[in-house]
């Protein structure tokens, strides 16, 4: 009886580990797909983690660099003397520019006018009328594009009059005659010139004209067919524009040859040196190309009279910086 007792107990035992084995057969899959399907979902978490840490160290990176550190003074302002001019076609005028604070390191300016046809500037801050009416121009400091300062620019017709300064008759690129002047050699301009050519020949020195007044028509002419020779850009170097020329004053003469050779003759050489005696000057001397507009001529002479002849001549100036104008054209 006992013996039958301990093989129930040993057959119900075995049966039991059996199914505990075949539970754990049917479940293994299952709790395997679970647990790695749980790893795949936490994976990506993790790894989107470590890459927004990651590209966070870069930003912060690239804007430390962005903003460095130079130690340099900055400007912070800009000031000028002047914030309205009113000017003629074809006239110039600069503003004086101050940048602030004075120790900034980087002082370039960038100038912009806000209508080119109206009015031009230069790097240098210089505006030129081009045409009546009105626009702004603007100086912006190179170093910081912050700091501005802004000039009202009014451009005004030019005058159907000539234009004289401190009682001078101007005709330059920047200041025009009108179609219609036309007073022929004025009386006192050849007067001076006859006595020069006499004292000049006293010195064995043989001076004629070849050129006196010249009427609009005749420059346009002249310059027409200089254009279409050499082109404008070079014909605007040796010969005016009509309108625009001197001997249309009656008050200029070209003497003995336009070669520029001319100046290192004897007589080209006794003009030079004698010519304001009589009240006049060499009105395109050597080395004042970008200043008068045009290039070296030592047989051009303008009449102005002793005083003021003899104040340039002594000065070392040519008329521009004499007068502090400009001769340059509008277009």
């Amino acid at each position: 009886m006992k013996r039958s007792v301990r093989i129930l107990f040993v057959i119900t035992a075995m049966l039991l580990a059996l199914a505990s084995c075949a539970k754990q057969s049917m479940l293994s899959p299952d709790d395997t797909f679970d647990k790695e399907t749980e790893e795949e979902q936490k994976s990506p978490e993790a790894d989107t983690t470590e890459a927004d840490e990651t590209l966070k160290d870069t930003t912060n990176d690239d804007t430390t660099a962005a903003v460095p550190d130079d130690g340099k003074v900055h400007v912070g302002s800009i000031t000028l003397d002047k914030y309205e001019i009113s000017i003629k076609v074809g006239e110039s005028d600069m503003p004086w520019v101050t940048m602030l604070p004075e120790e900034a390191a980087d002082k370039s300016e960038i100038w912009k006018s806000s209508d080119e046809s109206v009015a031009v500037v230069n790097h240098y801050g210089k505006i030129t009328g081009v045409k009546v009416g009105e626009c702004v121009v603007t100086v912006t400091s190179a170093d910081n594009p912050d700091a501005e300062a802004q000039v009202k620019v009014k451009v005004i017709k030019v005058s159907e009059e000539p234009t004289y300064i401190n009682g001078i008759l101007i005709a330059n690129k920047s200041y025009s005659l009108p179609s219609t002047y036309n007073p022929g050699i004025d009386p006192s301009a050849k007067a001076a010139l006859d006595e020069m050519i006499s004292a000049a020949a006293k010195d064995g020195i043989t001076l004629y004209m070849i050129s006196g007044f010249r009427s609009y028509s005749t420059q346009q002419t002249l310059y027409n067919n200089y254009v279409a020779r050499d082109g404008q850009a070079a014909a605007d170097r040796y010969s005016a524009r009509p309108g625009h020329s001197e001997h249309q004053t009656g008050l200029a003469f070209d003497l003995n040859s336009l070669e520029q050779s001319f100046g290192e003759t004897k007589e080209g050489k006794w003009l030079k040196d004698n010519c304001w005696k009589y009240g006049f000057i060499i009105r395109y001397p050597k080395n004042k190309e970008n200043i008068t507009g045009y290039m070296y001529e030592p047989w051009h002479v303008r009449y102005l009279g002793k005083d003021v002849a003899k104040s340039i001549y002594d000065s070392g100036l040519c008329l521009e910086e004499y007068l502090e104008i400009t001769s340059v054209y509008a277009n």
